[in-house]
C-alpha cells in the first residue's frame, strides 16, 4: 500500500512460526525472502542490507505497520547528501489497555519528545529498530549491523553520529507498534532496552576523548543519554521517598501540595508532547497512575539493568509473544 516505489526483503532468520511461509505463498512481485540458520537479529539485519537493491535501506521490525506515505516521509531527507540516517516516529498501536496507554504515554513523552530535542542537538542517539532508514553508505563506512550488544539500534545510530554522518527525525514517519500487553513481557523487553544501551554507551565512550564529529556526540549526547537514560531515572524515586517522608513526619499538606504541582507539571509537559505530535489527549487520565505504579516498575528495571552491568552478567536476548493485532489507522 505504500505511495512510493518499494522493494520488501523479508529475512526469515531461521524463524518456526510460519511467517516465511505465508510470505512465499502470496508470491509478491516486488517482495523477496531470504531464509537463513538462525544468527539473530544483527545477522538478519545484515543479510538484508546486503541483498538491498538500492542506496537507501529502510527497517522495520515484524511486528510493525506502516501508513502508506511512511517510506515516503523517511527518504525525503536524504536529498541532503550529508544525512546519513533518518529516524521515524514509533507509535503504540494497542493503547486500548491500561498498560498499553502507559507506555503510549512514554513513547510520545519520553521518546518523541526526547529525540525533537536531539535533533535540534544534531545528537539523536538511536533510530528506532521498528522503523528507521539509513544510507547504505554509511552502513558500509561502520560495518553494518553488530552483535555487540543487545541494542542494535542505538549502537548503530552512535556509530554513524561518530562517522561524521547527520542523523535527523522524521516525525510524519508514522509506524504502529505491538508493545508488550503483559507486565512479564514489558520486563523483559525493557530489561534488554536497558541492559543494551549500557552496552552501547560504554562501547562508545572512547567518543568523550576524540575529536571531530565522534568527540562532539561524545562530550554532548552521550552526556545527556547517561542523564536522561540512566542518572535521572535511578534518581526518580527520591520524589515517592520525599512523599512519603513529608507526609509521615512533616508537613502532609505542604507535601501532599507539592507532589500535585509535581504531576500537573508531568500533565503540562504530556499534554504539550501530545499536541507536538498530533495526539489526542485522552490517554493522559491515566497518568497520575502511571507516576505511581509504571515509573517504579521501570526504575526497578533499570536498576536490574545496572546491577547485571556492574557485577558482568549477561543477558540473552528476550523473545515476545506477539499477537498481531495492530494496524495502521485509516484516514476518514
Amino acid at each position: 500500500a505504500s505511495d512510493y516505489p518499494i522493494e520488501v526483503i523479508v529475512v526469515d532468520d531461521g524463524s518456526t512460526d510460519g511467517t516465511a511461509d505465508i510470505v512465499e505463498a502470496m508470491a509478491l512481485p516486488f517482495v523477496r525472502l531470504i531464509r537463513q540458520a538462525n544468527g539473530g537479529k544483527s545477522s538478519a539485519l545484515n543479510t538484508g542490507i546486503a541483498a538491498a537493491s538500492y542506496d537507501i535501506v529502510v527497517m522495520m521490525d515484524g511486528d510493525t505497520v506502516f501508513e502508506p506515505s511512511t517510506v515516503r516521509e523517511l527518504v525525503q531527507p536524504f536529498g541532503d547528501a550529508t544525512i546519513g540516517a533518518v529516524a521515524g516516529n514509533a507509535k503504540v498501536g494497542n493503547r486500548d489497555s491500561l498498560i498499553g496507554a502507559w507506555q503510549h504515554i512514554e513513547y510520545v513523552l519520553g521518546h518523541n519528545l526526547d529525540r525533537r530535542m536531539y535533533d535540534m542537538l544534531n545528537v539523536i542517539p538511536t533510530i528506532p529498530g521498528a522503523v528507521g532508514a539509513f544510507r547504505k553508505e554509511a552502513l558500509r563506512r561502520v560495518g553494518g549491523m553488530s552483535d555487540d550488544t543487545l541494542a542494535e539500534d542505538t549502537d548503530i545510530t552512535m556509530a554513524v553520529l561518530c562517522d561524521g554522518w547527520r542523523i535527523v527525525y522524521a516525525e510524519r514517519a508514522r509506524a504502529w507498534t505491538e508493545a508488550p500487553a503483559s507486565i512479564q513481557q514489558l520486563w523483559s523487553q525493557r530489561y534488554r532496552w536497558s541492559y543494551g544501551s549500557m552496552q552501547a554507551m560504554w562501547k562508545h565512550r572512547r567518543a568523550v576523548t576524540s575529536r571531530g564529529p565522534a568527540g562532539r556526540f561524545g562530550r554532548l549526547g552521550l552526556p545527556l543519554v547517561v542523564m536522561f537514560g540512566v542518572v535521572a531515572p535511578l534518581l526518580a524515586p527520591l520524589v515517592d521517598m520525599f512523599l512519603l517522608y513529608g507526609v509521615l513526619f512533616a508537613d502532609a499538606p505542604i507535601t501532599l501540595a507539592s507532589w500535585g504541582g509535581f504531576i500537573l507539571l508531568q500533565a503540562a509537559l504530556s499534554w504539550y508532547a501530545f499536541r507536538l505530535d498530533g495526539e489526542k489527549p485522552l490517554h493522559l487520565i491515566s497518568l497520575p497512575i502511571q507516576q505511581v505504579v509504571y515509573r517504579q516498575l521501570m526504575y526497578i528495571v533499570l536498576l536490574q539493568s545496572v546491577i547485571t552491568a556492574l557485577t558482568g552478567g549477561r543477558l540473552r536476548w528476550q523473545k515476545l509473544r506477539r499477537t498481531g493485532e495492530v494496524a495502521a489507522p485509516v484516514e476518514a
